[in-house]
């Protein structure tokens, strides 16, 4: 299970896993504003709920990171879309495709990572570009920002925490399905 973070503001920061998200409440980082109904969290003496989103009781002076290494800001960088067919890819349904592949020692990082639909990560396997006769539509870069700005480049899709819809809903109104 994941918990939406969320900054003093109330804007979205990033996706943590429930055990980060219950380490910055026990820490007096964050306080619990959304929890999952059917999920808890037990101990020998207590039950809590499971966080769905969090949010930080201060503001972050000063916090200038550097951008974090995720398939999230691959996809992000890369306008979520495949490297090589140039379609639109869902972030839930995008895939890492190394450019130098691993078992020719190519490395997970920045400038040998692309997001790829799974038919053409399937058609590359495990060859470089030029070896399965793929062009590649731009290489590989560690960026210095990400689209979007400071906000968080996640869209709700299908599937996550309904709990989350209201501080991801401008993604919930132009990315929504039509209700029958």
């Amino acid at each position: 299970m994941e918990t939406l973070i969320l900054s003093a503001a109330w804007e979205p920061m990033e996706i943590v896993s429930w055990q980060r998200a219950m380490t910055l409440v026990f820490m007096n980082k964050v306080e619990i504003v959304e929890e999952y109904e059917d999920k808890a969290i037990r101990t020998v003496k207590f039950e809590l709920k499971m966080p769905s989103v969090v949010r930080f009781v201060r503001t972050l002076k000063n916090r200038k990171r550097a951008i974090k290494f995720s398939r999230q800001n691959v996809w992000a960088r890369d306008k979520g879309r495949c490297q090589y067919c140039n379609t639109k890819t869902p972030r839930h349904e995008a895939t890492y495709d190394h450019v130098l592949p691993r078992a020719q020692g190519g490395l997970t990082r920045w400038e040998n990572v692309v997001i790829a639909c799974v038919t053409c990560n399937q058609k590359k396997g495990n060859r470089t570009p030029e070896q399965a006769r793929m062009k590649l539509l731009s290489h590989p870069v560690k960026p210095a920002t990400l689209p979007g700005g400071v906000g968080m480049t996640v869209t709700y899709v299908k599937g996550m925490p309904l709990t989350w819809g209201q501080f991801l809903s401008d993604a919930m109104y132009w990315g929504g399905e039509l209700e029958k």
